[in-house]
């Protein structure tokens, strides 16, 4: 598990859309921070690699808003080459080895596998590419990482099952837990904070390490795990993401439960607030992608242009990965996503619009619990 320590701040927090300096008093500098001598101007490449189409943020929202914020921050002369490696390892290798051949200025690195693309960001760092960490914590000499506190998911998502349980909650309830994908880090995160709450308050029947976080596999899983344990004798279901929890729901209705048990995800996917809304899932972690996305635009033009004190300011943690320790960080903070707060969360956020979720099919759900 990979361990994280806290900087001292430079200033309290980082604002939802972006930073600003001024606000922060940042070393007490007279003007901001494009008064830094560039060693590159507004021309420039940003390689972006992401790691797959299965859940849907990463076309829908991080891609648009790295590319949107690229744009802005470089009075539209930056341009963004994007990839995406449909979760294959190799593929995502020699992806970002023609972002290297090509003399990109930056890489932006959701990694497939973080420790097999080690090798390639070394390569970077010896072409003199920086890579930002983006998501997902790659192994090698990365230069800095943007993502969610992982750990606080899991806790979030423990916390919130153990919540829907009940105050009669007791260790005879058997849960069911699918974790991520075993070549994840953050799989291994999020699952070490669901414990850290699920341990000695209930009974984890089952556990599963879901191979490239496919729903199809977490449905495979589920159907064994129903079998093992019993329809009506799992209390609740902890799944690490939304797209498995779609597969956790078919197999359940497949084995005949009409009653879902509580269960957890995490993306705020559009059929995830659907099926929460319908009360076929409990809750799902909403994390801030614009949040996420710009801050890692801003990092990368900022590292790239020369902007130490911006840099700085925009990684005030630090983490450590199995080969390298003390890498600059922001750690994004996530909300618990339930039928209570859809409203003032993805909806306040922009993120969907009511009409998007309240659907002819959902229409009654949502006007009982107030959304439109």
């Amino acid at each position: 598990m990979n361990t994280r320590t806290r900087r001292i701040a430079l200033c309290t927090a980082v604002a939802a859309t972006s930073l600003s300096l001024a606000s922060c008093g940042v070393l007490n500098v007279s003007g901001d921070s494009s008064s830094a001598s560039p060693t590159k101007g507004n021309d420039v490449t940003i390689g972006l690699l992401l790691p797959e189409t299965a859940n849907t943020r990463y076309e829908d929202f991080d891609y648009p808003i790295i590319k949107k914020q690229v744009a802005s921050l470089t009075k539209q002369q930056g341009k963004v080459d994007y990839k995406n490696a449909d979760q294959d390892a190799d593929k995502q290798a020699s992806q970002m080895q023609e972002m290297i051949d090509n003399k990109v200025d930056i890489i932006v690195l959701d990694a497939v596998d973080a420790h097999a693309i080690a090798g390639e960001v070394q390569k970077a760092k010896d072409a003199g590419i920086p890579v930002i960490a983006y998501d997902r914590l790659a192994e090698g000499p990365i230069d800095a990482y943007v993502s969610f506190d992982n750990e606080l998911v899991g806790e979030v998502q423990g916390r919130s099952l153990l919540d829907a349980l009940g105050s009669d909650v007791s260790t005879s309830d058997k849960i069911v837990m699918m974790n991520g994908s075993p070549t994840d880090p953050n799989a291994k995160q999020f699952k070490a904070g669901a414990l850290s709450e699920l341990k000695g308050k209930v009974t984890i029947a089952e556990s599963y390490d879901t191979k490239d976080w496919d729903p199809k596999n977490a449905q495979a899983n589920m159907s064994e795990a129903i079998k093992a344990v019993g329809k009506d004798d799992i209390a609740g279901v902890l799944s690490a993401n939304d797209g498995m929890a779609g597969g956790i729901v078919a197999a359940l209705q497949n084995a005949g439960v009409s009653k879902m048990p509580p269960l957890t995800g995490q993306d705020a996917e559009l059929t995830a607030v659907q099926r929460i809304v319908a009360g076929e899932q409990y809750m799902s972690v909403y994390k801030s992608y614009p949040q996420e996305a710009q801050a890692a635009a801003q990092m990368a033009i900022a590292k790239v242009q020369g902007k130490d004190i911006e840099f700085d300011a925009l990684t005030q943690d630090t983490v450590d990965s199995p080969t390298n320790k003390d890498i600059r960080a922001q750690l994004v903070t996530v909300t618990a996503l339930t039928r209570k707060n859809i409203k003032s969360t993805v909806v306040a956020d922009g993120i969907y619009k009511v009409s998007q979720i309240c659907t002819s099919k959902y229409a009654s759900e949502c006007a009982a619990i107030g959304l439109k």
